[in-house]
């Protein structure tokens, strides 16, 4: 593969996490320098060590705290930062507290970026990229509403008030969609005094492949335990969500909101996904993968019912973006392919405790 010419440095946080890791790949396969973000040096080292065909294209900058604006002043000390991908945010379906645990630390985070651009880039930032989410676009209190395609016109019509109150999925939902009403409302507010302008991905589930694969099952993200759950179980899942986004796709749609003219992707967002069911995803990896036929229930195999789930149309990313969408069987044998992975390490790690 020949070396893609230099795009110039870039800002990327949340690399270590599951999207971020291949955010990163993609920029840099496609010619950015990277310097991400990370709390540790030890935590910035690892996530390094995972590209080492682009040390000389990689750097890092430790910011303790996302939501104190100081933390950001040194990414940008040497004044080489032209574009900013903000994919860090809290996940968490389990708060103890909505405000302390999701709220707060989602808000804060995504507009204290947008002042970190505007304070310390010197002018040289052009654009930010933001991880959102299907939660943030789609209507909870209306079901799976048959017959209506969700599209990024929409909104989760959630308040303040309704999150601090809600129940834990339909809080996580809420941050999200508080989160990116708070970024859009700030480049309102700030959007003249700035250089740079403000795009959004919006994907459902993810799944696909990870840069590289946690050690650990304990390590994996919320949507991908989804279907590592599905692993000797007795039952295909029946419906939940209907839509989800490979890992690759995400990234890419990432890199080239980053990277589009302006006019093109500036002030956008961008619904990134295809639908989704958990019996096309068993189907294909069961007829892919000799593992995947002897571990994953067959369900009733072709069948992709309910017909009535949320139907989105993701074609904007396809259109203005160039992003090219895989197939469901392909996003499902690279993801089993790596869930067996973990489940072997871990348990030979176990036989090998057990006769130590």
């Amino acid at each position: 593969m020949a070396t893609p010419q230099p795009k110039g440095t870039i800002l990327v946080t949340g690399a270590g996490g599951y999207v971020g890791g291949q955010i990163v790949r993609e920029a840099l396969e496609s010619g950015f320098n990277v310097r991400i973000t990370a709390r540790t040096e030890s935590s910035a080292t690892r996530t390094i060590s995972n590209y080492p065909s682009f040390a000389s294209a990689l750097s890092y900058t430790l910011v303790p705290d996302m939501t104190i604006l100081e933390s950001y002043a040194p990414a940008f000390a040497d004044g080489a930062i032209e574009g900013i991908i903000h994919s860090a945010s809290p996940v968490n379906f389990s708060p103890q507290d909505n405000v302390r645990d999701l709220l707060d630390p989602a808000i804060k985070g995504a507009t204290t970026i947008l002042e970190a651009a505007r304070r310390f880039g010197r002018g040289k930032v052009r654009r930010v990229v933001v991880t959102s989410s299907f939660a943030a676009v789609v209507d909870p209190e209306k079901g799976v509403r048959p017959g209506y395609t969700y599209d990024e016109k929409d909104w989760n019509p959630v308040t303040w008030e309704g999150a601090v109150t809600a129940q834990k999925l339909t809080a996580y939902m809420a941050s999200k969609t508080l989160a990116e009403r708070a970024m859009w409302r700030w480049m309102d507010e700030h959007g003249d005094d700035v250089a740079f302008t403000l795009a959004t991905i919006c994907p459902p589930w993810v799944f696909g492949p990870y840069v590289r694969a946690p050690a650990t099952r304990a390590a994996l993200s919320e949507s991908v335990l989804l279907l590592d759950d599905i692993v000797d179980g007795a039952a295909v899942p029946p419906f939940d969500y209907g839509g989800y986004a490979d890992s690759r796709e995400v990234a890419a749609a990432h890199v080239r909101a980053l990277e589009a003219p302006d006019g093109v992707a500036g002030g956008q967002r961008f619904l990134v996904g295809q639908n989704f069911r958990y019996q096309a995803a068993v189907d294909g990896a069961r007829e892919a993968l000799p593992e995947a036929r002897a571990r994953l229930p067959v369900g009733k195999p072709g069948d992709r019912s309910p017909e009535d789930a949320h139907r989105f149309d993701g074609s904007k990313a396809a259109r203005v973006l160039g992003v090219e969408y895989g197939t469901l069987k392909d996003t499902a044998v690279e993801t089993y392919k790596q869930l067996f992975e973990i489940r072997k390490l871990e348990r030979e790690e176990e036989e090998a405790k057990a006769k130590a």
